[in-house]
């Protein structure tokens, strides 16, 4: 039995793509995770997680705090006396693990292991190279392959969260309805507000049910998009009611942010309206019928903005809200053959 440190320090859907590589660290001995607190609720859900460690650091995040030494100096002790016997620190493609190799080496864990592109020193046991063209997914299953651990026989490597999830009867409308989630943690990669409204008005149009979703700051643009025949259940939700919702849904309409990792991780097919500033074969949802929307070659293609830099964000705006109307209705049906 080992017992594991695995490191994210992202946001929810980052902590919820490396849980395939979680439970195959899990198989081996308990495994503990420290992320951000942007992460915790997710981390939370994962399968195979045995305590959450929280802590917001200065090299990650989209508004990283200040450094703060006794910060730090709390996290190496309270570390330090769960005497960890590796760690890995699962990063993105273009992320430093080194900052967080340093705190648990620090914390006194013997065996370190990360993707690592930059010269590690002492810091690593074992720098990992990322394959090209890997999903995050694949990319942290190989990290924990690399240390020995391997999803046990006849897991299917896809996501999932702890069940029972709570129940939401109060707030949708039974069950077979879709989900439009328009907004993102990163302004590129959600729909404009108008454009969001006029697909709910399309699938309501076209006899769908629609549920719109968000977090509570995103109440107002929940609101926004509504139309005759849609609700809103956007700031009503913990993270894991959000998952028993699109748990309830045919099909979820979402840009690539957090919730259509979460859509996957509860097994409901994903309309992606993906925005291309990040490459959708790292970032596209996981394990599930997927339809992909969004001009991939827009001259915003793997920009990483957190902002639209071409006016009138037209990678997502030059979707047609028949097509996503097609693409609901595809997804409808194959969920019937299923």
């Amino acid at each position: 039995m080992t017992r594991t440190l695995a490191v994210r320090l992202d946001s929810d859907g980052d902590v919820l793509l490396t849980g395939p590589a979680v439970r195959a660290l899990a198989a081996d001995g308990p495994v503990d995770l420290l992320v951000s607190r942007a992460g915790r609720a997710a981390a939370e859900l994962l399968p195979g997680v045995d305590q959450v460690h929280v802590f917001d650091a200065p090299w990650s995040g989209y508004r990283p705090p200040p450094t703060d030494g006794a910060a730090i100096a709390a996290l190496v002790q309270r570390l330090r006396e769960r005497t960890y016997e590796r760690g890995l620190v699962f990063v993105s493609a273009r992320q430093c693990p080194l900052p967080a190799a340093l705190v648990l080496r620090l914390a006194g864990v013997p065996e370190l292991a990360a993707d690592c592109e930059e010269y590690p020193g002492s810091l690593l046991d074992l720098r990992h190279r990322r394959a090209e063209g890997r999903h995050e997914v694949e990319a942290a299953l190989d990290l924990a392959a690399a240390v020995g651990a391997r999803l046990p026989d006849g897991s299917d490597g896809r996501l999932a969260v702890r069940t029972p999830l709570p129940p939401v009867d109060h707030l949708v409308p039974g069950r077979g309805f879709v989900v439009v989630h328009p907004g993102a943690s990163v302004p590129a990669r959600a729909p404009a507000p108008e454009h969001a409204r006029a697909l709910v008005a399309a699938l309501v149009e076209a006899g769908h049910q629609v549920v719109v979703t968000g977090a509570r700051r995103e109440a107002d643009l929940a609101a926004f998009c509504l139309v005759p025949g849609a609700v809103s259940v956007a700031g009503q939700t913990s993270l894991a009611e959000l998952a028993a919702v699109l748990a309830a849904a045919v099909a979820v309409v979402v840009g690539n942010t957090g919730p259509a990792h979460l859509a996957a991780a509860v097994g409901t097919p994903v309309v992606s309206l993906f925005s291309p500033v990040v490459p959708a074969e790292r970032w596209r949802p996981w394990g599930v019928p997927t339809v992909l929307l969004g001009d991939q070659r827009a001259p915003c293609a793997h920009s990483r903005a957190r902002a639209c830099p071409v006016p009138g964000h037209p990678c997502l705006t030059g979707i047609d809200p028949a097509a996503v109307v097609g693409a609901v209705r595809q997804l409808a049906w194959t969920e019937v053959l299923a």
